[in-house]
């Protein structure tokens, strides 16, 4: 008959993901003619638990690239941006609050989704997709086995080796001397 053990573990109590979207402005010194092209670099972030919510700090840099002088030069204009979202991590099991950690991975890296200049300055849009994992100590109930399993016998392999060397040793003339 099985009996139950309980084992408390660190395991995932509560997960999910989320995009988030922002549109940030940027006014260069020479008034822009055409977005060439706008790049998110140096993503860095970190969740932390702000009571029933997680809120994650992080930083991007975007570098865009634009025409200039009715498009006869080029000219990069960069912009370090900073960001604080707060989500709700719905629970999946039942946790000891105390001891929770976060998890934060970014599942789709800051992109630019969309760039335009509306009276010299340069609009651009920013998506991205992050994913929470709230990390706790849970009970994890096992069924235990009392009844000890059997013991294998073990035989040696060599008993060929043992009958061979038998043979050899007996001399069939031992009555003849």
């Amino acid at each position: 008959m099985a009996t139950f053990k309980e084992i408390v573990t660190k395991a995932v109590i509560g997960k999910g993901k989320k995009t988030f979207t922002s549109t940030n402005t940027i006014k260069p010194e020479i008034v822009p003619t055409t977005v060439l092209g706008c790049w998110v670099i140096n993503h860095n972030f970190e969740g932390v638990k702000s009571g029933d919510k997680v809120r994650i700090d992080g930083s991007f840099d975007v570098n865009i690239w634009y025409s200039c002088e009715d498009d006869t030069k080029t000219e990069v204009v960069r912009q370090h941006n900073t960001y604080s979202e707060t989500v709700q991590v719905r629970r999946r099991v039942a946790s000891d609050t105390v001891n929770e950690e976060v998890i934060v991975r970014s599942l789709a890296q800051p992109t630019c989704t969309k760039a335009e200049i509306v009276d010299g300055v340069i609009q651009y849009t920013i998506e991205k997709e992050l994913g929470i994992e709230l990390v706790g100590d849970t009970k994890v109930k096992i069924a235990i086995d009392e009844n000890e399993d059997p013991w294998d016998e073990i035989e040696d392999n060599n008993e060929d080796q043992i009958d061979n060397e038998i043979d050899q040793q007996v001399k069939e003339d031992y009555l003849q001397a």
